[in-house]
């Protein structure tokens, strides 16, 4: 959950909500807030490193719970790729005369080398990284000021969130595409187990962290909205680098795509890890077949044919653009944030049979509205992004029944917490799901 990310997509989601990115990201944030009180009712009741297949799994059904697993897998296996062909459209932006596949290359070849070494990230590294992030963030909001001074713009308008010329499917479309800038806020009760009270700190904190992130989002959003009104640009995936030279010239376009370069070079290296790992504990605990998932190097000790998947996948940025990429994986966690509202009802009806209540408002109402929303935002998504989301939840039907032998025994279940400290993976702290197994 990068703060620059924001400008990572802003061209995409101004064409897609006529020019109200602002407005986009408000929608998105309530929908954000929503599941994340969901979250945080969850994360008290289930005080231990959990995940939407956790919630699922354990207040619903267990083969619900693995194809809510399966959903969000679709996440894991499509965010390196975009993440890749966000920096790649970038550079070539800033570099025309490359083509734009000599960039995903590179950052595919790059990254996979580094996690395939076992490469650390650590946290005075990651402290590095969000620090220039803000660094570039703080001045373009610098120069936008100065921008609309310098051509007597106005610095309240209500354009950016709502016009004449937009609509309400349009600005639920770009929401759609805006909560991939959220994605990994829900990681944080990954981190219960190593938290003192978890049962407070929690449910603050992903609350806390939804809504500062949006709030940012907001701000930087209307700014470039108010310097650069309406949608039209020589090309949407780099909107944004057109902005920056537009404010800033040529000196600070160039700190522009370092900033979002070393973000996305960062966050692909994060990302991949990520994948690999939640592969490898599928592989492990036999959701998917042992022999190719359960691999660890062993030299490297690393799940080198996850991060090699993961690498073959993120090829189809070759082929594909920025907005039907990230509309892929918002298909899974829009699919996971529903079911883990609709979790939060399933645990007061349980509740209430048992004798015991809970305040309808927070555990009923509440929750209906965030799925309601969540469920809406899906169904706002790229028609090939859906395409493939039903596609992929079939096969996730199918994997299910022939792992529980026709739905008539218990799926295997999935462990996401650190692993005995002798087994053979390198330990990787990463920024976006937290540490990863050993």
């Amino acid at each position: 959950m990068a703060p620059l990310i924001v400008l990572g997509t802003f061209g995409i989601v101004a064409v897609a909500t006529h020019g109200t990115v602002a407005g986009g990201y408000v929608l998105a944030l309530v929908a954000m807030l929503f599941t994340a009180l969901s979250y945080g009712k969850m994360s008290r009741v289930f005080p231990a490193a959990g995940s939407a297949y956790t919630y699922v799994r354990k207040t619903q059904n267990g083969h619900l719970g693995l194809l809510v697993g399966w959903a969000a897998l679709l996440d894991y296996f499509f965010l390196p790729m975009v993440i890749w062909l966000i920096g790649a459209s970038f550079l070539n932006a800033e570099f025309p005369a490359v083509p734009n596949a000599v960039w995903i290359l590179g950052f595919i070849v790059t990254t996979t080398i580094l996690n395939l070494l076992g490469i650390v990230v650590a946290e005075r590294a990651t402290l590095l990284l969000m620090a220039f992030q803000v660094l570039v963030i703080v001045i373009f909001l610098a120069l936008s000021i100065v921008h609309l001074s310098q051509h007597h713009a106005g610095f309240v308008d209500p354009a950016p969130f709502w016009h004449a010329g937009t609509t309400l499917g349009a600005v639920s479309a770009g929401a759609a595409i805006a909560a991939y800038s959220f994605l990994g806020f829900d990681a944080v009760t990954t981190m219960a187990e190593e938290t003192r009270n978890p049962q407070r700190v929690i449910p603050r904190a992903i609350l806390l962290v939804a809504l500062i992130g949006g709030g940012i989002f907001i701000v930087i959003s209307y700014a470039a909205q108010l310097v650069h009104p309406g949608a039209q640009f020589a090309d949407p995936d780099s909107a944004s680098f057109e902005i920056a030279k537009q404010i800033g010239g040529d000196l600070f376009s160039a700190l522009f795509i370092a900033g979002l370069v070393v973000t996305q070079f960062g966050s692909g290296i994060a990302a991949q890890s990520s994948a690999a790992r939640l592969t490898y504990a599928m592989g492990r605990d036999g959701v998917l077949p042992r022999r190719f998932f359960g691999y660890i190097h062993p030299r490297y000790h690393t799940p080198a044919l996850n991060i090699l998947l993961s690498a073959l996948v993120g090829l189809l940025a070759l082929f594909m653009n920025v907005t039907t990429s990230t509309s892929f994986i918002n298909f899974g966690a829009f699919t996971a944030f529903t079911m883990v509202n609709v979790s939060v009802v399933a645990y007061w009806v349980r509740e209430r049979r048992a004798g015991r209540t809970h305040n309808p408002w927070g555990y009923v109402v509440a929750p209906a509205v965030g799925a309601l929303i969540s469920f809406f935002l899906l169904t706002q998504l790229d028609r090939n992004a859906l395409t493939l989301g039903v596609s992929w939840l079939c096969i996730g039907v199918v994997w299910t029944a022939i792992l529980t032998k026709g739905f008539r025994q218990a799926p295997p279940e999935m462990h996401f917490e650190e692993v005995d400290p002798e087994a053979t993976l390198d330990r990787v702290e990463d920024p976006l799901e937290g540490d990863l197994t050993r």
